[in-house]
């Protein structure tokens, strides 16, 4: 079974490395980008259990290690 994960900043926290990518993309002349946020994207591999399961177990590893929800939300998509 696979699972992705997204994890991107809260709104209305500062993103340097989104404004740094949205000044690069100006400076090379690519105008017409607005905002830029940067997050990250996990593939996951499950062994075969239940989506209910999957769902869980991702949500504790979002929790505990791959995210830091005091600036950072996650979204979790089983199957596909």
């Amino acid at each position: 079974m696979k699972a992705k994960i997204y994890v991107t900043l809260k709104r209305g926290v500062l993103d340097p490395q989104g404004k740094a990518i949205r000044a690069s993309l100006s400076h090379l002349g690519i105008d017409g980008v607005e905002d830029v946020r940067v997050g990250k994207f996990m593939e996951i591999t499950l062994k075969e259990i239940g989506a209910e399961e999957a769902r869980r177990l991702l949500d504790e590893a979002c929790r505990r290690l791959l995210a830091n929800t005091v600036i950072e939300e996650y979204r979790i998509e089983i199957g596909g």
